[in-house]
């Protein structure tokens, strides 16, 4: 069976477009007349180029990255623990994520790339803070395709694009109550020894089955801070979306994922592709994560000013 590698990181930014190629769209024209000269454009960027996606919002430093792993305030209202994670990333140019982000979030990106990310894994002991694990509804499968962004205030957190789920319940209740695009779909999973075999088929009509295959270590390290892989997985805050257009974030605390290397026999990048990206073969990051038990915190909105910052 094939062995997918992580890519040389040499060539983890070969797609993304250098500061020239902008288009003409994220500059401004001036016409200015002098004498008998007819017109001389002068170009002016609309705003610096560090902050060409931010409109003026402080993109996150390393401290306030830091800072979203520390448990918030408050009693959690649920707990579950997340188990045998996958992780697969793609760069895609940060023009095309920004396109897809509702106005008050901005892409996150790492020397200049943006990810797109497909996760495939295991949720368990799913319930409410104050109620025990309930057979047939706590431990279900979800796969996610996910971005990364920040919020006016330089918050980095998750965007989703779309979150899989074979629990109806926690589908209705995710939509419902937090405002998060979860799908029906039909999955299952297999652990035979040290290799995962998950498959995933969304309740649409022509939907493909996508496959994922890899296997699962005992032991993994902690990502170093300021590294792609602790920009990829250590994310604490998540940021959606009502029907009216308001942004909300919500909190999750766990200890820091401990991941490893994984060997991927099957993967897709289908579930990308369903919302308009266009990925290549191989992803540029493979990592997968040991178990980590999750504590949820309640939603909250941002407020409408945060939007135009």
């Amino acid at each position: 069976m094939p062995r997918v590698r992580r890519a040389n990181p040499s060539l983890r930014h070969a797609s993304v477009s250098r500061l020239g190629a902008f288009p003409l769209s994220n500059q401004r024209i001036r016409v200015v007349r002098v004498g008998c000269v007819k017109a001389i454009l002068v170009v002016t960027l609309i705003m610096p180029l560090p902050s060409l996606f931010s409109a003026g919002a402080p993109p996150p430093d390393l401290g306030g990255r830091l800072a979203v792993r520390e448990r918030p305030a408050g009693f959690p209202v649920g707990r579950q623990r997340w188990n045998d994670l996958l992780f697969a990333h793609w760069t895609v140019d940060p023009r095309a994520i920004q396109e897809t982000l509702p106005p008050g979030l901005f892409v996150d990106t790492f020397e200049g790339a943006a990810y797109l990310g497909i996760v495939p894994f295991f949720m368990e002991r799913v319930r409410p803070s104050c109620l025990p694990p309930l057979p047939g509804l706590s431990w279900f499968l979800e796969l996610n395709v996910r971005t990364y962004v920040y919020d006016a205030a330089g918050h980095p957190g998750v965007w989703f694009y779309s979150l899989d789920c074979n629990q109806p319940l926690a589908v209705f209740l995710a939509r419902r109550f937090f405002h998060l695009p979860y799908f029906h779909a039909e999955m299952s999973a297999e652990r035979r020894g040290d290799t995962i075999d998950y498959r995933c088929r969304r309740r649409d009509h022509g939907a493909p089955a996508c496959d994922f295959s890899w296997g699962r270590a005992r032991e993994g390290t902690v990502t170093q801070p300021g590294s792609l892989d602790f920009f990829l997985v250590e994310r604490y805050l998540l940021f959606a979306a009502d029907h009216a257009g308001r942004l909300f974030q919500g909190r999750v605390h766990h200890a820091p994922y401990r991941v490893y290397p994984p060997v991927v026999s099957t993967l897709s990048a289908e579930p990308a592709r369903q919302h308009g990206f266009s990925l290549a073969d191989q992803p540029v990051s493979l990592l997968a994560a040991l178990p980590v038990d999750v504590s949820v915190f309640s939603l909250s909105r941002l407020p409408p000013d945060s939007r135009h910052a």
